[in-house]
C-alpha cells in the first residue's frame, strides 16, 4: 500500500529544503520512521545537516527516528521538526 502525504517543514528544515510544505505521493505504508526520514533525505539531501537532531510528527504526534513503524493514510501530515533554539 502507498499513501499521498503532506510534509511540513519548520525552522531550519524549511531553510534547508527551500519549501515550507510539499505533497509526496506513493509513500510506502506502513513504514518505519527511519525509512520515512531516508525518503525525505533522498528528496532533500541538505536535511542531513539535521541528522540525529530532528524529530518527525505524524498526525501531530511526535515520533523519534527509529524502527518505530507508522501507518500513513492519504492526506496525513508529516512534520519535520528541528531543534528549536531558545533565547
Amino acid at each position: 500500500m502507498t499513501a499521498n502525504v503532506f510534509v511540513l517543514y519548520f525552522a531550519k528544515s524549511a531553510e534547508l529544503t527551500g519549501v515550507r510544505e510539499e505533497e509526496i505521493v506513493d509513500v510506502p505504508t506502513p513504514i518505519s520512521s527511519r525509512d520515512l526520514w531516508r525518503l525525505l533525505l533522498q528528496r532533500h539531501p541538505r536535511l542531513s545537516a539535521l541528522q540525529d537532531q530532528v524529530v518527525l510528527a505524524v498526525r501531530q504526534h511526535y515520533i523519534s527516528i527509529s524502527e518505530q513503524v507508522v501507518t500513513l493514510g492519504d492526506g496525513d501530515e508529516v512534520a519535520v521538526v528541528p531543534p528549536l533554539s531558545g533565547g
